[in-house]
C-alpha cells in the first residue's frame, strides 16, 4: 500500500476501495462523508435509505459525475425522484462507470435502482429499492498471482469461435430496505439495510446501518455508522459524520468526515452548492488523510420540476 506522502495509483488501492464498496453518491452525500441516512431526502434518498424520500416533497432530476484519479474511477448517470404527485414516492437511478482501465483490472458496472417510499404516519417512512448490477472485469488482478484467470477476470465469453470478453462477474437483482422515524420537527433517525439479497461477496457487500441527524431550515448536521458484511474477510465498519450550513438562501456549505475500517483511512471532504428555485449546482471532493487513499470528486447539476409549475406540492431542496 501506498505510503502517506503521497496519492495512490490505482495498483497500490486495495480494490474494495478503488471499486468504492459499489456506493453511488450524490455530491451532497460525499461531502458529509456518506453521513446522510436520515437527512437524505431527494436524490440522496435513492443510494443511502429510500424511506428518506418521503421527507420532503420534491420532484428532482439530477445528472451526476464521480471520478477518482488515483483508482481510474469515472461514472456517470442519473436520478429522478418524485414524492409531489402522489402519497408514494417513487425513484428511478441509472449509473454506469469504470475502474482502472489502463491496463489494469479494467472493471466496467452497470447500476440501476427503482425506489417506492411510503409515510406510515406523519413520523414514520418506510422505504424499499430494486437495484439491477452487471459488473465485468477483463482485465486481471496485479497482485496474488492469478494471472489471466477466471477469478481475476470471469469465465471467457465466445462467439463463432472466437474470445469476445468475459462473462459478467455479477448479473443479478438486489434490494436495499430502509426506515424513517422523524422524532421531532428537527431529529430524525434511520435505520437502513442495503444489498440484503446477501450476494456474499465484495462486489454487492451486504451493510446494516443507520444515522441519527438534526436538521432546521439553515442548518443540518448528522452522524451515521454501518456494518459491512463481505468487504473483507472479516466484518468492518464505517462511521460517518458531516453537516450543512446555509449562507445567503442559496448557497450551502458542506463538510464531513469518515473513517473506514476495513482500509484503515481516514478522509475528510468538502462541498459547495448554488440551490435556486428550479436548478442546483453542486461540487464535492474528498481525500483521504492517510495510506495514500484515493481523491473522490462527485459533480451533480439538478433541475427542480415542482418548481417550474409542471407539478403540484411543495419545495424542500435543502
Amino acid at each position: 500500500m501506498a505510503s502517506a506522502a503521497g496519492p495512490a495509483a490505482a495498483e497500490e488501492l486495495p480494490p474494495q476501495l478503488a471499486y468504492a464498496y459499489g456506493e453511488n453518491e450524490t455530491p451532497r452525500a460525499a461531502a458529509f462523508g456518506g453521513a446522510l441516512r436520515a437527512l437524505g431526502n431527494g436524490t440522496s434518498a435513492v443510494f443511502l435509505n429510500p424511506s428518506a424520500m418521503v421527507e420532503t416533497r420534491v420532484y428532482h432530476l439530477q445528472a451526476l459525475f464521480q471520478g477518482s484519479p488515483e483508482a481510474g474511477r469515472h461514472a456517470y448517470g442519473g436520478v429522478v425522484v418524485d414524492s409531489v404527485t402522489g402519497k408514494l414516492a417513487g425513484a428511478l437511478s441509472f449509473v454506469g462507470g469504470f475502474v482502472d482501465m489502463d491496463g489494469g483490472i479494467e472493471r466496467s458496472y452497470l447500476d440501476a435502482r427503482a425506489g417506492l417510499a411510503y409515510p406510515l404516519t406523519d413520523r414514520v417512512f418506510v422505504g424499499l429499492t430494486g437495484r439491477y448490477a452487471k459488473i465485468t472485469q477483463d482485465g486481471t488482478l496485479r497482485e496474488g498471482g492469478l494471472g489471466d484467470s477466471s477469478v481475476s477476470g470471469g469465465l471467457r465469453a465466445w462467439e463463432d469461435g472466437a474470445v469476445v470478453g468475459r462473462s459478467a462477474l455479477v448479473d443479478g437483482f438486489t434490494f436495499d430496505a430502509g426506515l424513517t422515524v422523524k422524532a421531532t420537527d428537527n431529529l430524525h433517525i434511520a435505520v437502513v439495510g442495503q444489498n440484503l439479497t446477501y450476494p456474499d461477496h465484495g462486489l454487492l457487500p451486504t451493510t446494516v446501518g443507520g444515522g441519527v441527524g438534526v436538521g432546521t431550515a439553515d442548518f443540518s448536521i448528522e452522524v451515521d455508522g454501518l456494518a459491512d458484511f463481505n468487504s473483507y474477510r472479516d466484518t468492518t465498519f464505517r462511521f460517518m459524520a458531516g453537516g450543512e450550513y446555509l449562507v445567503a438562501d442559496h448557497f450551502p456549505l458542506r463538510a464531513g468526515y469518515r473513517f473506514d475500517q476495513g482500509a484503515d483511512q481516514h478522509a475528510l471532504s468538502l462541498g459547495l452548492a448554488y440551490v435556486g428555485t428550479q436548478f442546483a449546482v453542486e461540487g464535492t471532493v474528498r481525500r483521504a488523510l492517510a495510506s495514500g487513499g484515493p481523491t473522490t470528486f462527485v459533480v451533480g447539476l439538478a433541475y427542480h420540476l415542482e418548481s417550474s409549475g409542471l407539478t403540484r406540492g411543495s419545495s424542500d431542496s435543502f
